[in-house]
């Protein structure tokens, strides 16, 4: 996809790192209380275990630290933008899964790697300027960006976990909007227009899709729905023509089918 001509939204690193500890000290908490028969259950992540899951979500935060202590990449911009990210994140799956796999048996005592992984963050990145480049795996970003991205690993994860174990792990409410704002203003930059008028309340409005543009009044093409079933929608973990039928959506407008268009990340 080609770069963005659009002016990004721009996201406070303060607010931003903050929901990224709150979100994972969630996950933390309830990874504490896991007995072993549940983090043996699977998961809809293919061949994870809960325990894998568990496990994968350290590296939401392990990562920046590790970013951030290799040397800054030379030259004055990034190579890759926060809206570019979502859809950098395809053909990445093997890896993934490789690292989780080999991650979850070097360290089975999931107490001590969150641990770990919650103390390394807070002395590590505090001190970071948002404008400080990180050699990540799909491209150089600047840490103000990385961290919009990590909303989207813990609070997306966050959702599995629960699906997986039953459980009912809350969602800081700025890690929520931000990951929905990402994943909106992606869909926007994915079919760019204003014939369609997304609405995840409370979070985020955008249009999108070629057409007709809406000036005034009711928009002829209206696509509504809560934050977490956006996310689902826009990550694969349910599917368009299901959100309707269970009235998780709402879709008004001859142009108001996004089913050819999602998900966003795969």
């Amino acid at each position: 996809m080609p770069p963005s001509q659009k002016r990004a939204r721009r996201y406070d690193l303060v607010r931003t790192r903050t929901a990224v500890q709150a979100q994972f000290a969630h996950v933390r908490a309830a990874v504490g209380t896991l007995t072993p028969d549940q983090l043996a259950l699977p998961t809809r992540l293919g061949e994870w275990t809960v325990r894998d899951l568990a496990a994968h979500l350290t590296m939401a935060v392990s990562n920046v630290c590790r970013n951030l202590e290799l040397p800054e990449p030379p030259g004055e911009k990034p190579e890759l933008t926060l809206l570019e990210w979502p859809f950098s994140t395809a053909g990445r799956a093997g890896r993934i899964t490789d690292d989780t796999k080999a991650l979850a048996a070097e360290r089975p005592d999931l107490e001590a790697l969150y641990a770990e992984a919650a103390d390394r963050f807070e002395a590590v990145v505090p001190g970071a300027a948002e404008d400080r480049l990180l050699p990540t795996r799909v491209g150089v970003m600047r840490l103000g960006d990385f961290l919009v991205t990590r909303t989207v690993e813990l609070v997306v994860h966050t959702d599995d976990l629960n699906a997986a174990a039953g459980l009912d792990i809350p969602y800081d409410r700025q890690a929520l909007a931000a990951c929905t704002r990402l994943l909106t203003d992606a869909l926007a930059e994915k079919a760019p227009g204003g014939s369609v008028e997304v609405r995840v309340p409370p979070f985020s409005v955008v249009q999108c899709v070629q057409g007709p543009k809406h000036t005034r009044g009711t928009p002829p093409n209206v696509v509504e729905t809560d934050p977490l079933t956006w996310i689902r929608l826009a990550t694969g973990r349910t599917q368009w023509s299901r959100a309707l039928d269970e009235a998780k959506v709402g879709a008004s407008g001859e142009r108001a089918d996004l089913s050819d268009l999602l998900p966003l990340l795969r």
